[in-house]
């Protein structure tokens, strides 16, 4: 190879590994640039995933902030949740659930200061105990959770 050429050859190897070098993190199995915020809230997600799985109802509390409130996307408040109600519920309606898998993609996470909005696809295979034996399920849904950071840690606010 002539001088020439290797000194070009040098330069755009430079100038790839340049570019590599300045790209952005972005969390894993998404376009979302990883930060500080971002990391935690794609974290939070991920061990919701894994609460919910596993059935564990003081776990996902544990993930909920005092102001917890959802409105279901009703207009009618008899829908509605907050905290208090969804630790009421939480243990009977998991206890209901015989087994589940629960597959999730992180489409968008918005930081609004102590507030965000991350964008969740959800594709679940569950079965539910009925008197008649357990039932399949298959639901699949994009859903918005709402987090509230608060002592240093994210916490969901609604969309659960």
């Amino acid at each position: 190879m002539r001088a020439s050429a290797m000194v070009r050859l040098s330069a755009v190897l430079l100038a790839a590994a340049s570019a590599v070098a300045c790209s952005p993190r972005l969390l894993p199995g998404t376009d979302i640039r990883e930060d500080r915020d971002t990391r935690a809230i794609y974290d939070r997600v991920l061990a919701y995933r894994e609460a919910l799985q596993r059935r564990d109802p003081q776990a996902i509390l544990a993930m909920v902030s005092p102001d917890y409130f959802d409105t279901a996307g009703t207009p009618e408040p008899e829908d509605d949740v907050n905290r208090d109600l969804l630790a009421q519920r939480l243990p009977a309606d998991l206890e209901k659930v015989d087994s589940l898998r629960l597959d999730v993609t992180i489409r968008k996470i918005e930081v609004h200061g102590d507030r965000a909005v991350a964008e969740v696809f959800f594709d679940g295979w569950y079965r539910v105990k009925t008197a008649a034996g357990a039932v399949p399920r298959r639901d699949s849904d994009i859903q918005q959770l709402r987090l509230r950071k608060l002592e240093n840690q994210w916490l969901f606010t609604g969309g659960l």
